[in-house]
């Protein structure tokens, strides 16, 4: 079963920059979705955005503008750069990933991600 992990969290400071990484343990060739999620304390987990095996884009409404998914397929990774990083940003990122044929849905262990006000 394929794998993820991810890396790239941290601390960093309101209106700075971080970039997430997510790197799937091997291709995968069927039309599949990948994400990322985030969840704060005593929140429920959250899409943030997501990116289709053939590079479609959706996003939430309060990370539209400010953050960027991305992926290369060469080295099986999804990428989320997130500008402009507001404290209610802070959580635990989580990338996913999502086949259809068969339908299976995967997670990373998570990164922390905080933004200090």
């Amino acid at each position: 079963q394929v794998q993820l992990v991810e890396s790239g969290g941290g601390l960093v400071q309101a209106g700075g920059s971080l970039t997430l990484s997510c790197e799937a343990s091997e291709r995968i060739v069927s039309f599949h979705v990948m994400s990322w999620w985030r969840q704060a304390p005593g929140k429920e987990r959250e899409l943030v955005a997501s990116i289709n095996s053939v590079g479609t884009t959706n996003y939430a409404d309060s990370t539209k503008g400010r953050f960027v998914i991305s992926r290369d397929n060469a080295y099986n990774t999804v990428y989320l750069q997130m500008n402009s990083l507001e404290f209610e940003d802070t959580g635990i990122y989580y990338c996913n990933l999502r086949t259809f044929r068969p339908v299976i849905e995967t997670w990373g262990q998570g990164t922390q991600v905080t933004v200090s006000s």
